[in-house]
């Protein structure tokens, strides 16, 4: 049913009339956008990312549903990013970690990092990550999109981010870290 319902959306949004100078500047958009990503992909520099910690907000879980969960999301991926004219950050990423229920978490996106350079080869940065990802627990692994903060310390080559989760009652409020090293 869910299936259906989301082939027909698409489908039905295919159908709305569009004039030609609006589906020009979606056309330039969406050129504009390709390349900027390819250029990212092709310049960049490689990265590789490990994970390993997700902490449950405590004040939104019970003491024993946070001894259930895993909290080490131990896992790893392989990105390229630059660094663009302003000196802000730009990069693409895939991942896969083990989620707070142990199971596989496959996630891949866009990040974009504001920086602030500190001496001595130090970063500070804020931003956000646009993304696919695919949990079991939602959706039964049916790829998502998602969009999240995203803030970062770095020193030279490396750099630690960490974004949060949001959610309800019994779900999301988690903050999760993971590292990157540009090679």
């Amino acid at each position: 049913m869910r299936k259906a319902l989301i082939g027909f959306l698409i489908g039905a949004w295919a159908l709305i009339p569009v004039s030609s100078q609006a589906q020009d500047a979606s056309t330039n958009w969406f050129q504009r956008t390709g390349d900027h990503l390819e250029n990212i992909w092709t310049t960049g520099s490689n990265d590789l990312y490990m994970s390993g910690w997700a902490w449950h907000n405590r004040s939104t879980y019970s003491a024993k549903k946070i001894r259930s969960f895993n909290e080490t999301a131990w896992g790893g991926g392989y990105g390229r990013s630059i660094y663009d004219q302003d000196g802000d950050w730009q990069g693409l990423y895939a991942m896969a970690f083990l989620d707070s229920h142990r199971n596989v978490q496959p996630i891949a996106g866009y990040g974009f990092l504001k920086l602030a350079h500190l001496p001595h080869n130090w970063r500070l940065g804020a931003g956000y990550t646009v993304f696919l990802t695919a949990r079991k627990d939602i959706f039964s692994y049916i790829p998502f999109p998602g969009v999240l903060p995203l803030v970062s310390v770095g020193y030279r080559d490396a750099a630690l981010y960490a974004t949060y989760i949001p959610g309800g009652a019994g779900a999301g409020n988690v903050l999760f870290a993971f590292g990157r090293w540009s090679f």
